[in-house]
This record gives C-alpha cells, sequence and structure tokens, in this order.
C-alpha cells in the first residue's frame, strides 16, 4: 500500500530537538533538476567535463543530476568540512576526500548542494585553479543571496532560498534528515 502524500512529505519535520517546515517540495526539485540538466547539455555540446561532487550533502542531487545529461561524463567525489554538527559554517574548510583529483586541461563542473557565504567554493576554486582546468564552473542546487560573501557566485542554480539552515534530498543537520525527499527549513523558536 502506497503512503498518503502527506506522510511521505509532511509540512513539518523533528531532526534531533529542531524542528524544520517545508520550503521545497520534491516535485520542485524533480523539475528544476532536469532544467540545470538540459541547460548543461546546451553549454557542453561535444564535450566529456568532469563532475566533481562535493559529499556528502550532494549525493541525491548529483545523482538525480546525471541521470539528465546527454553526455559521457566522469563523476569524482571530493568531501570539503566546513560545518561539522553545527548550523553554521566554522569557517575552517578541510579537504577530507579527493585530494588528488585530475583536473588539467578538462572542463570542471563543481556540483554543489548549497552556496551559502561562499567561502569554502571560492577557496576550493583557488586550489582547483592553479591544477589548470580548460574551464571551471560551479551548478548549486541553492543558493542564499542574502548571505553570499564570496567572489564568484554559482554559474547555475536550482533555488535561491533565505539565509535559514535546511535539511533534506541529502543535507543534513547532525547527520539526520538526509533521506527526506523535499527540503526543510529551521523554524526559529519564536515561530514554533
Amino acid at each position: 500500500m502506497q503512503k498518503p502524500e502527506s506522510s511521505i512529505h509532511p509540512s513539518k519535520v523533528q531532526v534531533h530537538d529542531l524542528t524544520f517546515d517545508l520550503l521545497i517540495h520534491e516535485r520542485e526539485i524533480h523539475q528544476r533538476v532536469a532544467e540545470l540538466g538540459q541547460l548543461l547539455n546546451e553549454a557542453y555540446v561535444g564535450e566529456r567535463p568532469l563532475f566533481v561532487v562535493v559529499l556528502n550533502g550532494s549525493f541525491l542531487f548529483a545523482a538525480d543530476l546525471v541521470r539528465h545529461l546527454e553526455m559521457n561524463p566522469e563523476v569524482q567525489f571530493v568531501a570539503l568540512a566546513s560545518y561539522g554538527n553545527l548550523l553554521e559554517s566554522s569557517g575552517e574548510v578541510k579537504i577530507q576526500y579527493g585530494h588528488h583529483l585530475d583536473v588539467k586541461d578538462r572542463h570542471v563542473i563543481l556540483v554543489e548542494d548549497i552556496v551559502d557565504s561562499g567561502k569554502t567554493m571560492d577557496m576550493y576554486r583557488e586550489q582547483l585553479r592553479l591544477e589548470n582546468p580548460a574551464s571551471l564552473r560551479l551548478v548549486s542546487l541553492l543558493f542564499k543571496p542574502d548571505s553570499y560573501l564570496g567572489q564568484e557566485p554559482p554559474d547555475w542554480i536550482g533555488f535561491e532560498i533565505p539565509p535559514a539552515f535546511v535539511v533534506g534530498y541529502g543535507m543534513d543537520y547532525a547527520q539526520h534528515g538526509r533521506e527526506l525527499r523535499s527540503i526543510y527549513h529551521l523554524v526559529e523558536a519564536s515561530e514554533s
């Protein structure tokens, strides 16, 4: 028996001790990811770009995105840490996995779940440019323009969102909430 829609996509969810409200429904996510795939198809006709997926939060977005590609991409993974179990970035970026990607003379597309302050991506792009890629661009499912302090915003954006903490569709709070099919934003204590 299929679960009712309201149980698959509740309007509120509890993750640890925090309450989150529905922000972006699964249907909207899948529609926009298909559109992003088409934009990438148009931008890289005849190319075999290297997609560098930033773990852990981007894994569902990347999996859905590459299924919409009409090319033969190479996919590699990198883990960059700046949040840990916090609600805000620590400001310190660590490469935990993917130190030795061969990007020389490749068209590289970074796949990110969310660009918040932009500092993590600025730092990582600087490192990758030292390896002389043919091009280096960024696709991000979510972008927080009100929080952005970086130098280069994403080249392709799924959704612009307010500066609230989000979970779902691969994104977590202290390693919980990744399995949620939709995206939820944190309800402030004064709202609940």
